[in-house]
């Protein structure tokens, strides 16, 4: 009798352990997801910051094309609006879509490719779109990490328990896997 209470004892020590275990790295792996996610925001928001100054240096030049800037505005405040990642990310590739159309419609105004403060604000705009599909990326390897972490069992089981489920991964939006081509020279 002694030695079965022993070894269920020993079974459920070892149950409890694997437990915390799997709970602290699935909270983990949790916020290091929402880390990564706040670092995706970041370059999203230093991208925003660009973006009115850009629009304010062409606007004057472009004005048969003001749909394009009202297209911006809106898609800015969606983003704005939008509480959860999968509704941040739709939100940006609306933006990524509109910041495409500009950047076509900029290429029929030679006065924009001649001056120097658009190209500044463009090769800024590079940068930042460089950073965020960086942070996407690792973004993306840790959803993996994450969604393989609860869907693996016997952890799926206690991730199922204590409300960890699946995370969405970073798409873009359709039409946005080729980006516009853009000459000033």
């Amino acid at each position: 009798m002694k030695k079965s209470a022993i070894a269920f004892i020993a079974i459920v020590a070892v149950l409890v352990i694997w437990g915390f275990s799997g709970y602290n790295s699935l909270v983990t792996l949790n916020e290091s997801a929402d880390a990564q996610w706040a670092k995706v925001e970041t370059q999203y928001q230093r991208r925003f910051d660009l973006i009115p100054n850009l629009v304010n240096s062409v606007k004057a030049i472009l004005t048969q094309e003001q749909t394009i800037f009202g297209e911006i505005a809106d898609a800015r405040t969606r983003y704005s609006g939008a509480g959860t990642p999968d509704e941040k990310a739709s939100a940006a590739s609306q933006i990524e879509s509109s910041l495409g159309r500009l950047l076509v419609i900029m290429e029929n105004y030679p006065q924009l490719q001649s001056s120097a403060n658009v190209r500044d604000l463009m090769t800024q705009l590079e940068g930042a779109e460089n950073r965020i599909s960086v942070e996407r990326i690792r973004y993306n390897d840790l959803i993996r990490d994450y969604n393989l972490s609860v869907k693996r069992f016997p952890r799926n089981i206690l991730a199922g328990l204590l409300g960890f489920g699946e995370r969405s991964y970073f798409e873009a939006a359709t039409g946005t896997e080729t980006a516009p081509s853009v000459n000033f020279e």
